[in-house]
C-alpha cells in the first residue's frame, strides 16, 4: 500500500539561537517525505514556484519520493516566516498567493494512506475532499495560525480526517478542553489523535486508550520548525510497514519521534536530508532502550 503526502513547499526566514537564515528550503509536504523516506517510498503532492524547483528535485533526488505530483507553477513559492522562543515557532505570516493558482490533485485512483500537511486550510479541505472517500487512513494537521484565522476549513479538514496531529493550544482553539484529548477524540469521532508536547513528548490517543514515548534526549536541539512534520512522516511510514495493526502503535510513535529528533538537529531540513536508515536506526535503539 502506497503513502501519500499532500502540504506546503516553503522559503522560509527562520530566527533563533542559531541567528537568522532566510530562503531555507522547508514546508510541511518536505519535512514529512524526507522524514518517511527512511522508511518506506512516499509520494509527493505540493506547489512550487520556478524559483526553487532545482533545489527541491536535488534535495530529493536520491530519495524513494514520487514526484509526480509535484506541481510547478511561474509564481513565487510560499514564503513563511518565524522566531524561536522557547522551544516553540513564532508565527510570522508569509505569502501563500501560490495557493491562489493551485489545487491538490491526488492521483484519481489513489487507495493508499494519505497525510494533509499544513498549508492554507481552503487547500487542506479541498484534498480532504478529493482523499476521504479514497484513502483507506487519512491524517491530518495545521499550524496554530491557521486555527485561529480560518477556522471553518480547518474544521472542514478535521471533520474530513480519520487521525489528527495537534499540540494542545491547537486542540484547545478547535473547541478541546484542557486535558481532555479523549473527549476532543471522541466528539469529532477521530479513529486517532496525536498530541504533540514538544521536549515532554508525544502521546497517541484512540478508543482503546493512549500510548505515550518521552522526547528523545542527549541530542543536539536546533530548530524546531517541521519537528511535527517529521514526527507524522515517521510514525505513518512506519506503521504502514507494519501493516497498521493497533498493537503496533508504540513501535510507529518510536520511528516518528526519532526523525522528529533527527529534524529538530540543525537548522531546516539539513539534517533530515543527510540522515540515513542506520542514523535513524540508531535513535530508535535509544528510544527503546
Amino acid at each position: 500500500m502506497s503513502l501519500l503526502v499532500t502540504g506546503s513547499v516553503a522559503l522560509d526566514t527562520l530566527e533563533g539561537p542559531f541567528g537568522m537564515v532566510t530562503g531555507e528550503l522547508g514546508g510541511s509536504a518536505l519535512y514529512f517525505s524526507l522524514a518517511a523516506s527512511l522508511i518506506r517510498p512516499v509520494d509527493l503532492v505540493a506547489p512550487v514556484g520556478r524559483d526553487a524547483e532545482e533545489e527541491v528535485r536535488r534535495l530529493l533526488a536520491n530519495r524513494p519520493i514520487g514526484l509526480d505530483g509535484l506541481s510547478v507553477l511561474e509564481l513565487p513559492t510560499y514564503r513563511w516566516s518565524a522566531r524561536q522562543h522557547l522551544g516553540s515557532n513564532l508565527d510570522r505570516g508569509g505569502s501563500d498567493s501560490i495557493y491562489d493558482w493551485w489545487d491538490p490533485e491526488p492521483p484519481p485512483d489513489y487507495d493508499g494512506w494519505a497525510f494533509i500537511g499544513s498549508m492554507r486550510p481552503d487547500k487542506q479541505a479541498r484534498a480532504a475532499d478529493g482523499l476521504r472517500d479514497r484513502a483507506t487512513l487519512l491524517a491530518g494537521d495545521s499550524m496554530r495560525s491557521y486555527v485561529s484565522s480560518r477556522p471553518r476549513e480547518v474544521e472542514q479538514l478535521l471533520g474530513a480526517c480519520g487521525w489528527f496531529f495537534a499540540n494542545e493550544e491547537e486542540l484547545l482553539a478547535l473547541g478541546g478542553l484542557p486535558g481532555r484529548p479523549q473527549e476532543f477524540l471522541t466528539r469529532w469521532g477521530l479513529d486517532g489523535l496525536v498530541v504533540k508536547a514538544g521536549s515532554a513528548g508525544c502521546t497517541i490517543w484512540t478508543t482503546a486508550g493512549s500510548v505515550h514515548q518521552g522526547a528523545l534526549v542527549g541530542w543536539p536541539v536546533v530548530d524546531v520548525t517541521g519537528a511535527g512534520d517529521a514526527l507524522a512522516g515517521g510514525m505513518l511510514a512506519r506503521w504502514l510497514e507494519m501493516g497498521g495493526r493497533p498493537d503496533d502503535l508504540g513501535d510507529a510513535l518510536i520511528h516518528g519521534v526519532a526523525c522528529a529528533s533527527i529534524a529538530i538537529s540543525e537548522v531546516g531540513l539539513r539534517a533530515l536530508a543527510r540522515a540515513t536508515r542506520a542514523d535513524l536506526e540508531e535513535r530508535v535503539s535509544e528510544l527503546r532502550r
